[in-house]
């Protein structure tokens, strides 16, 4: 058995070996310059643990716009201001689609999620019902109670493991409080009420998923040759990840259509009630499988990003003494002490705006932003970006540029 997985595994090795000698050389003297690469592998080994470091580095040493080979993948990375404007806006429309990773093909996830699908007709609507919806400012205003009420419970919830002496935990706190904003703009129900197994089930769920979805995957490395194979079974464990989270869903879409036969039915005109509605209207537009990805996509969306930020602001917070307390004198001086910071109020706040702000220049929740695809070959600074390349916007790094802030490394709000 130990012979024949060697054996399998050198066919693989010379299979590569050979695929990759047959083809053309297809690097010009135009493409951006880069690290050297080795045969197959490319610059994959130059990635590391934290890739959004590991190419600051070389991008220190190789200049802003960049080029690496990832396996199969021509990857183009950008570190710099000015570079990134050029993909964002001057070539927005050339490179606005997405390289979907390998698992998110999970469930034709890449075909339904609002972040994942090529631009169209049902994109546009997607996005024309979330700005409508959820994002409007009067949407945002009426909503307002909701997020009051979340943050008087966790207020509640520091008081009491204050008085009882209890540790908290920053990342458990804050996303209990994110996921149930959420599940009440959504669903008008907590999902992370402590006495509930759904809820349990729902954290490592989405735990799980951020595992799975950090760890190296050949398949989108090597696409043409290993994606159909899911070799490493990334693919097949978020596949039954997703069933979870749907099956969760399902039962949650299916109560309220229920409520909405009967004729003694108020409207909650939280969000589930209003895409119900837009699709019993226009079926085509939204039908239930949409409906279940985009509340997906809005769960790892509005979850995981809060917490991590949140965790970082109060870690830099902690490690610098004199932002602390100055973040201290400015809620005493404008607040007042013992008073609850209200929204209306964040605008009389620039210390605590200047905190978050710097939070995020130091530690962007997706160092990489989402990974872009060139539908056709564009120049950018005389260089060409090859159609179908991948391009990464350094986040990290920008926000770390030394050419525009002074001690760059440093938190200073």
């Amino acid at each position: 058995m130990v012979f024949f997985n060697w054996l399998v595994s050198v066919c693989l090795v010379l299979f590569l070996v050979l695929f990759q000698a047959s083809r053309k050389l297809t690097r010009t003297d135009k493409l951006p310059p880069g690290p050297p690469a080795i045969p197959i592998f490319g610059n994959l080994f130059q990635l590391g643990d934290k890739p959004h470091k590991s190419l600051a580095n070389l991008a220190k040493i190789h200049g802003d716009i960049m080029t690496l080979k990832l396996g199969q993948t021509t990857t183009i990375v950008l570190s710099s201001e000015t570079m990134a404007k050029e993909i964002l806006q001057t070539q927005d429309a050339i490179s606005c689609n997405r390289t979907v990773p390998d698992a998110l093909r999970a469930l034709q996830h890449h075909e339904a999620g609002l972040p994942w699908m090529p631009v169209s007709t049902t994109w546009k609507n997607l996005r024309k019902i979330c700005n409508l919806h959820i994002f409007a400012s009067k949407k945002l205003d009426a909503n307002q109670h909701l997020r009051r009420s979340k943050v008087e419970q966790l207020l509640t919830d520091v008081r009491d493991s204050s008085r009882l002496g209890e540790a908290i935990e920053i990342s458990t706190a804050v996303f209990k409080t994110s996921l149930n904003l959420l599940s009440n703009t959504v669903f008008s129900i907590d999902f992370a009420d402590s006495s509930s197994h759904n809820a349990l089930e729902f954290r490592e769920t989405m735990e799980a998923f951020k595992e799975e979805f950090g760890k190296p995957n050949f398949s989108d490395f090597f696409p043409t040759l290993l994606a159909k194979l899911d070799l490493q079974g990334i693919r097949g464990r978020v596949t039954i990840l997703f069933e979870k989270i749907m099956k969760l869903f399902d039962k949650e879409i299916e109560k309220r259509l229920e409520l909405r036969k009967m004729n003694d039915y108020i409207p909650t005109n939280d969000f589930l009630d209003i895409l119900l509605q837009i699709s019993q209207d226009d079926n085509e537009e939204l039908d239930r499988n949409l409906i279940k990805h985009l509340i997906f996509d809005l769960f790892t969306a509005g979850t995981d990003t809060t917490t991590t930020t949140l965790e970082w602001a109060m870690a830099e917070l902690l490690c610098n003494p004199k932002s602390l307390l100055e973040a201290r004198r400015e809620l005493q001086q404008i607040i007042g002490k013992g008073n609850v910071v209200e929204e209306s109020d964040v605008t009389r706040l620039p210390y605590l705006q200047s905190i978050l702000k710097e939070t995020l220049r130091l530690h962007p929740p997706a160092p990489f932003l989402l990974p872009r695809k060139v539908e056709a070959g564009i120049e950018i600074h005389n260089f060409v970006v090859p159609k179908d390349a991948q391009v990464l916007i350094n986040a990290w790094a920008i926000g770390r540029d030394p050419s525009i802030w002074e001690e760059a490394d440093l938190f200073h709000p």
